[in-house]
C-alpha cells in the first residue's frame, strides 16, 4: 500500500504529485480535503502503518521517554 498525494481540479481530472507504477490494475482511493485540512493528510494516510505501534508492548518500551506519572 502507498499514498501519493494528488490534486483534484474542478472537473474532476486528477494530478499526482509524483508517478506511480503499478503491475496490473489496483484499486485506489482518493480521499479529498481543503486546504486548511491538508496538514491532516499526513496522519491520516500514515495511520495504518503506525498502527502496529498501538501495543502494550510498544508502550512499556517507550515508556522512558514519558514524564513521571508518579507524583
Amino acid at each position: 500500500m502507498k499514498a501519493i498525494e494528488a490534486v483534484v481540479d474542478e472537473q474532476g481530472r486528477i494530478y499526482l504529485a509524483e508517478s506511480c507504477r503499478v503491475s496490473g490494475k489496483k484499486r485506489a482511493f482518493l480521499l479529498t480535503m481543503d486546504e486548511e485540512s491538508s496538514g491532516l493528510a499526513g496522519a491520516i494516510v500514515s495511520e495504518p502503518t503506525l498502527s502496529d505501534w498501538n501495543r502494550p508492548e510498544e508502550d512499556e518500551a517507550w515508556s522512558y521517554l514519558q514524564p513521571d506519572q508518579s507524583s
